[in-house]
């Protein structure tokens, strides 16, 4: 089932910036071609609540990925915050009692859960205890947190269709990581944009390479290319 999203919001801009001023110059350079920017946390630390009102009096979307990490309580507070200002979606990134707040508290703001950060692969889980695949905490992660009542999930694009084949399309995946085929920074579990729809992405989060193209606009209208052809063939 293709999810009624304008093509124009299928890419979400990566602001990671670190100023209000080439934030703005950087909505300013792309809003003719996409409308959805994403404000995380290094560029809300600097600029706050002004920039993300800034972009929204320009009739544009927000996603606020913050990735609330907290006491249940504390995550309830935060997204009480994001009531009603015009948020479209907002992140967590915690256990289940952390997502169960967050959704309770939510007003006008959609709560994605983050699955696995895409910097993360096999060896990282390890590291960090975990003694399971990353395909399987991906998916047990989902799981929950579509049963709370999440709208959707933050997910690698590599896991995307193993999402669509178990839990269905009655929920959004939002992929970032998203790289060329060959792919040389710090992102781990990447996929190309048209591989990202391909295996049921609804959004991608897209930064550096727009950033990096030479013609970020031609860029953003090349991947709407390729994503409007994989719509357009399913």
């Amino acid at each position: 089932m293709i999810k009624d999203i304008p093509l124009n919001e299928r890419i979400i801009f990566a602001l990671d910036v670190p100023s209000a001023s080439e934030a703005k110059k950087w909505v300013e350079t792309l809003e003719a071609h996409t409308k959805f920017f994403k404000v995380g946390l290094q560029l809300f630390v600097a600029a706050g609540f002004e920039i993300i009102d800034w972009i929204l009096s320009r009739h544009l979307k927000v996603f606020i990925d913050l990735k609330f990490f907290d006491v249940p309580e504390t995550v309830k507070l935060a997204v009480k915050a994001l009531s009603d200002r015009g948020v479209t979606f907002a992140t967590v990134h915690g256990n289940d009692a952390m997502l169960k707040a967050a959704v309770e508290a939510a007003q006008g703001v959609q709560i994605l859960a983050v699955t696995v950060l895409t910097s993360l692969d096999e060896a990282d889980m390890r590291d960090l205890g975990f003694r399971c695949s990353v395909d399987d905490l991906v998916l047990s992660r989902a799981k929950r947190a579509l049963e709370i009542g999440c709208s959707g999930v933050v997910s690698s694009g590599l896991e995307a269709p193993m999402l669509r084949e178990n839990l269905g399309t009655n929920f959004l995946v939002v992929v970032p990581g998203i790289r060329p085929v060959k792919n040389v920074d710090d992102q781990k579990r990447t996929v190309d944009v048209m591989q990202a729809f391909q295996n049921g992405a609804d959004y991608v989060v897209v930064g550096r390479p727009v950033r990096d193209a030479p013609d970020p606009n031609a860029a953003v209208t090349g991947m709407q290319a390729q994503i409007e052809s994989v719509l357009q063939g399913s």
